[in-house]
């Protein structure tokens, strides 16, 4: 969580991807933002790990409703947000991006990702198989289309 002391705290809009660098090296969880088929709307947080800006990934269970509608509308949204400053003082980032299962010819990659964030938390490496079949999760991924930042007049600023 960003605090008072935090890096995003310094840091505006003035200089996006420093903010959003801050928003996501300090935070734990993002909100994700799926559509099914039908277009009704699902959001819930996850737990994350980022490769910079463009690539994060989370463990989640393949029968979620989130991941039922990943598999059925690969468009989604994030956002990472400082729930600890007061309203209209907090700092998000928001990402469109796509998601996707992680499938065997990228997993070591998205568990490398995945494992360095979660060694960086003091929880301690995954092991494969806790993200392989029959396991109860698996590992998603979400490439970052277009994303902003929330600035201090309120207003969203695009991240280059």
């Amino acid at each position: 969580m960003v605090t008072e002391d935090a890096p995003a705290a310094g840091v505006t809009a003035a200089e996006p991807a420093k903010l959003a660098r801050a928003l996501v090296a300090e935070n734990s969880y993002l909100t994700l933002a799926t559509a099914g088929g039908d277009g009704i709307p699902w959001a819930c947080p996850v737990w994350f790990a980022a490769r910079d800006l463009d690539v994060f990934v989370w463990a989640s269970k393949p029968g979620a409703r989130h991941s039922r509608n990943i598999e059925e509308n690969s468009r989604v949204s994030l956002v990472i947000f400082d729930s600890s400053r007061p309203p209209g003082e907090g700092s998000a980032f928001y990402v469109e991006a796509t998601a996707e299962l992680v499938d065997e010819s990228v997993f070591a990659d998205a568990l490398a990702i995945y494992n360095a964030r979660s060694v960086e938390r003091g929880l301690g490496e995954w092991d494969p198989a806790q993200l392989r079949e029959p396991a109860r999760h698996r590992l998603y991924r979400a490439f970052a289309l277009e994303s902003f930042v929330l600035d201090d007049h309120d207003e969203r600023v695009r991240v280059s």
